[in-house]
């Protein structure tokens, strides 16, 4: 199965449901082919987010979970670019003075959504 997310953390619902669907569907012996994070939900990707010490970190959850299950974790480039989600090639070609991406994540097109939903059983959406 593949999942699709469009919530930001912190802001929108969808990305912590997702975040605990992702890791029930593991538990109970599923495959997940791929990681989508679209729109509003690229900023899962963030690597400088700092959350509240009273607020679960998202990002680090998101984080910890792809390179523990080495899942394939894909950000829109075009939904990237616009919230200041780069990687460093991105940060290179933009002159950009930082790196915000998480290392864990790959930046991509939507052809990396359409292969998914090719190669899945399921395709689970989360947010809007």
């Amino acid at each position: 199965m593949s999942l699709v997310i469009h919530g930001a953390p912190g802001t929108a619902q969808g990305a912590q449901s997702a975040l605990n669907f992702c890791q029930a569907a593991l538990q109970s012996g599923h495959q997940i082919y791929r990681l989508f994070f679209y729109e509003d939900g690229v900023h899962n990707a963030h690597a400088l987010a700092v959350w509240p010490q009273d607020e679960r970190d998202l990002n680090a959850d998101w984080a910890a979970l792809i390179q523990e299950h080495e899942l394939d974790a894909v950000v829109c480039v075009a939904s990237a670019l616009k919230r200041g989600v780069l990687n460093q090639e991105e940060s290179s070609r933009y002159d950009k003075m930082a790196v915000s991406l998480d290392p864990v994540f790959d930046i991509s097109g939507l052809g990396q959504w359409v292969d998914a939903c090719l190669h899945s059983d399921r395709v689970v959406s989360f947010g809007v």
